[in-house]
């Protein structure tokens, strides 16, 4: 019997549903899942692992074995997607994906996944839940960010109040969210403008609520910077009330955006401080 592996998840794949013309749900479960498990937060991710077709790998498979022993070349892919969902009882992962027809990695996978399909991971992390203290909540992001404002509206307290701003293309690209929450749910169609343009002019002409605010805002880089200015700076919201991150940069993909991600995020912090002290 292969001995187990020590730094991933082995999922199957169950069963695949097309949410909307740019967003597969992927269902996966098994035995290689039975020591998975989160911790109350609605920002889980996982590192999926994808390594390439026709490389022989060291056995029993480990990421962190292959990145010791194997050329920078050879190293399994690495892509980042939020928990939509996971149920320890039935043992089954939920995973929602954007798909662009042929682009990228993980979004053609998901695409073209049938049950059966493995699907190895890393994980999970997470930092984020709704603070069910706070006087209201912002939830702001593209699609990249949908899942984990989803799951985070459905965590929300009955008549908890909460301003949502989703972009994304158009809108038939709109998804029904279930919350018990007093939620005001934009939908804001990016069209023919860069990403997160309009997302970011939203937030701007938002009539922000009296009280304190747990705010969520995720999704492309350019846009979070800005936004983060804004929160950070224009309104002086504390980052401690502030789940703020680039889930990823235009242009770049997963591996080009984690090897420069710090030296970004230092920058933007730079930047923001010389801010607040003029």
């Amino acid at each position: 019997m292969a001995e187990k592996p020590t730094d991933h998840h082995r999922g199957v794949v169950l069963r695949t549903e097309r949410l909307t013309r740019n967003m597969v749900r992927v269902v996966v479960g098994g035995d290689g899942l039975a020591d998975f498990a989160t911790s109350g937060l609605t920002d889980h991710y996982v590192k999926l692992v994808f390594p390439y077709e026709g490389v022989e790998y060291p056995q029993p498979f480990s990421v962190k074995t292959c990145r010791e022993t194997m050329p920078r070349e050879h190293w399994p892919r690495l892509r980042t997607y939020t928990v939509r969902a996971w149920d320890p009882d039935s043992r089954e992962l939920t995973l929602d994906f954007v798909v662009h027809g042929d682009e990228g990695l993980a979004g053609p996978w998901a695409d073209n996944a049938v049950p059966g399909d493995v699907l190895l991971m890393l994980g999970p992390g997470g930092g984020y839940a709704p603070d069910p203290a706070a006087d209201w909540h912002l939830l702001v992001g593209d699609e990249s960010a949908l899942p984990a404002i989803a799951a985070s509206l459905e965590e929300l307290a009955d008549g908890a109040t909460a301003h949502v701003l989703i972009e994304v293309d158009a809108p038939e690209d709109e998804q029904k969210i279930e919350t018990a929450a007093d939620a005001r749910i934009t939908w804001v169609y990016r069209g023919d403008r860069p990403v997160g343009e309009r997302l970011v002019e939203a937030v701007r002409a938002l009539e922000f609520p009296e009280g304190e605010v747990c705010a969520f805002v995720h999704g492309e880089a350019g846009f979070v910077k800005q936004l983060r200015h804004h929160l950070r700076v224009e309104r002086g919201i504390g980052m401690d009330r502030l789940s703020i991150s680039g889930y990823w940069r235009a242009g770049a993909d997963d591996e080009q955006w984690r090897a420069i991600k710090r030296d970004w995020n230092r920058r933007v912090e730079t930047e923001e401080e010389e801010a607040l002290a003029s």
